[in-house]
């Protein structure tokens, strides 16, 4: 394949993964903007979302986009209750403490990776996608399915957007991050708002698992690279920064899908990967577009 095909295949891929990427970090940005806290159970958040996902399209019979349907709405609402379950037995009982947050993010990481070496086992697993279409593009077909993915995410993204910016639950959920004291002075349940958006964060990394299960396949141990690359995309983004989030996502998913691609090598896309964020700590440590604490 000539240079020209090879380097669109590789900047669709790019903007898949980008895509899923983005929607992973947001609710890892999103928790650290308003909570302060670092969840390192995230990818197992991710993880649990795949799995359920499998679990719920395989105990439907038929077409494939039932299952996929149900998977899609059923698995973030039971990821999103886990989460805020235990933001109420755990993360409360710490008082957010910010060190004592990431030992406990820890913990819940392997217990919710045990479980599902305990239920689901140590195979990987396929889902089969929900629908099977080719998309001319130019040089080649391209997977109806992807561009659906990159589709959805777009449009989560932007419901996110228009909730943390033009509603008033994203206004108490702004007031929360800026001034915790304040808002409760102000009659606000800042307890309700925590665990609000600890279930959001949990649910947007299950929704985008169950987009991208079709593409890979679910494994219990498949929330580390997810973690891995959303620390890194929110980082350089910036912490608690939605449009930093969207950006680094760019960045990263585009360089990881072209360099792959190109000149198969996933260890050099994320050797630059590293790369970036150590320049970014040295050069702008609040990320892109954070901004600096006061």
């Amino acid at each position: 394949m000539s240079f020209g095909p090879m380097f669109l295949l590789a900047t669709m891929e790019g903007l898949v993964m980008a895509a899923v990427l983005a929607l992973t970090a947001l609710g890892l940005s999103l928790v650290f903007g308003v909570m302060r806290i670092v969840n390192v159970a995230h990818g197992e958040m991710f993880m649990l979302g795949a799995v359920l996902a499998w679990a719920i399209s395989t105990a439907f019979a038929g077409h494939p986009s039932i299952g996929f349907v149900a998977a899609l709405l059923v698995a973030p609402l039971v990821v999103g209750g886990v989460a805020m379950l235990s933001e109420r037995l755990v993360l409360r009982q710490l008082n957010y403490d910010p060190e004592a947050t990431i030992v406990a993010t820890i913990g819940l990481l392997y217990i919710i990776q045990q479980l599902a070496l305990t239920f689901y086992g140590a195979d990987a697993r396929p889902v089969q996608a929900p629908f099977n279409v080719r998309v001319q593009l130019p040089w080649f077909g391209y997977s109806g399915y992807k561009l659906f993915v990159i589709f959805a995410a777009i449009v989560l993204m932007l419901a996110t957007w228009f909730v943390l910016t033009r509603t008033k639950i994203g206004l108490i959920m702004r007031a929360t991050q800026y001034d915790r004291e304040t808002a409760l002075a102000f009659g606000i349940p800042v307890d309700r708002v925590y665990a609000g958006v600890f279930a959001l964060g949990a649910m947007l990394a299950a929704t985008a698992a169950v987009l991208v299960v079709p593409i890979q396949q679910a494994h219990y141990l498949m929330g580390r690279d997810p973690l891995l690359l959303s620390f890194i995309v929110v980082i350089i983004g910036g912490l608690g920064s939605l449009r930093g989030t969207i950006i680094a996502a760019l960045l990263i998913g585009l360089s990881d899908g072209i360099i792959s691609t190109l000149y198969f090598s996933p260890t050099l896309a994320k050797m630059l990967a590293t790369l970036l964020v150590a320049m970014v700590l040295v050069f702008r440590p609040q990320g892109l577009f954070g901004t600096v604490a006061k």
